[in-house]
């Protein structure tokens, strides 16, 4: 049954965008990798994003562009679909919003909020994840120096009950038309416990990005390689 409600629902994403026009994918980038930048879709435009990391996850995200300057989304994630086990998990639902309070000009950055659900790093035997949610946070993005890089940096807060504030930064280098490189530093509140994550991603069509990664280097046996898809249609 659930394998059954798992291709339906990917038929329908599949159908949808088969229907929906190209979007530029390098145009509309709202993550670096986990760090979440000031940019959002435009109205009318949906980003389909697939990403597979550790013990065979794969997590399907799903955002839009519902106003000018807002986006929502959710996301599923199922623990061991990829490989040979048949004791499959689907995980908690999650869900993300952002908007865009300022788009940036010649001195100011561009300046969005939002909040973040996702978490990874699920334990079936713990029943916990690695990662935090990102939870709500604000999030400044600024071209830097060359056109292609971009900087992005802000604070997040992911656990309302506990208010622990943490930091993130991250680069985005558009070294070619179809090619950029990704680095960010996050869950900046004390070293042990921050990320370290390096990556590209490759413009494979105009509306789709393919993108690697690994994810919590320096942490031993966390360290993760994570690889995602991303199609951008207008709707």
């Amino acid at each position: 049954m659930l394998k059954k409600t798992l291709l339906t629902a990917i038929c329908l994403c599949l159908s949808w965008a088969a229907f929906a026009q190209e979007a530029d994918a390098f145009n509309a980038e709202t993550l670096i990798i986990d760090v979440p930048t000031a940019s959002v879709l435009d109205k009318y435009q949906a980003a389909f994003l697939t990403r597979a990391y550790a013990n065979g996850t794969i997590m399907q995200s799903l955002d839009f562009g519902v106003i000018p300057q807002v986006n929502i989304g959710f996301s599923l994630a199922v623990y061991e679909l990829v490989g040979s086990s048949e004791d499959i998990k689907v995980l908690d639902p999650d869900f993300q919003v952002k908007w865009k309070l300022f788009d940036g000009n010649l001195y100011f950055p561009a300046i969005a909020i939002g909040y973040d659900g996702r978490r990874y790093g699920y334990n079936r035997q713990t029943k916990k994840y690695l990662d935090d949610r990102k939870g709500g946070y604000i999030t400044l993005t600024r071209e830097l120096f060359t056109p292609g890089l971009n900087m992005s940096l802000g604070a997040n807060l992911s656990d309302f009950d506990e208010h622990d504030i943490f930091a993130f930064t991250g680069l985005s280098w558009k070294w070619a038309e179809w090619f950029s490189f990704l680095a960010e530093w996050d869950n900046i509140n004390n070293i042990r416990d921050s990320r370290l994550n390096i990556g590209a991603a490759v413009q494979v069509a105009p509306a789709l990005t393919l993108s690697g990664a690994v994810r919590r280097i320096g942490r031993g046996s966390e360290n993760e390689r994570v690889f995602q898809l991303r199609y951008v249609t207008n709707f």
